[in-house]
């Protein structure tokens, strides 16, 4: 995807021990060096929570599953200011 196109603020939300293959933290720099001509990008790192069933459903930490409400308040906090 051109992401570099974008011309909208983008803000990454990345689960650091999250295991779906589709989505492998350790490609998260590839992507945000996509993002470096945006005026307004950011990523949002978590850790801990619960992981159980498949990596890549919401009860693993793909889904946050145990941080939901410290990640809905940062995701929000950033969105307003993005404004």
């Amino acid at each position: 995807m051109p992401l570099e196109n974008l011309s909208i603020p983008v803000l990454v939300v990345h689960h650091e021990q999250d295991g779906c293959r589709s989505c492998p933290y350790d490609k998260i720099p590839l992507l945000m060096q996509k993002l470096v001509p945006l005026q307004k990008k950011q990523l949002l790192t978590f850790k801990g929570g619960i992981s159980s069933g498949d990596a890549c459903e919401a009860r693993a930490y793909h889904g946050f599953n145990g941080l939901e409400n410290e990640v809905v308040g940062q995701v929000a906090k950033w969105m307003a200011s993005a404004l």
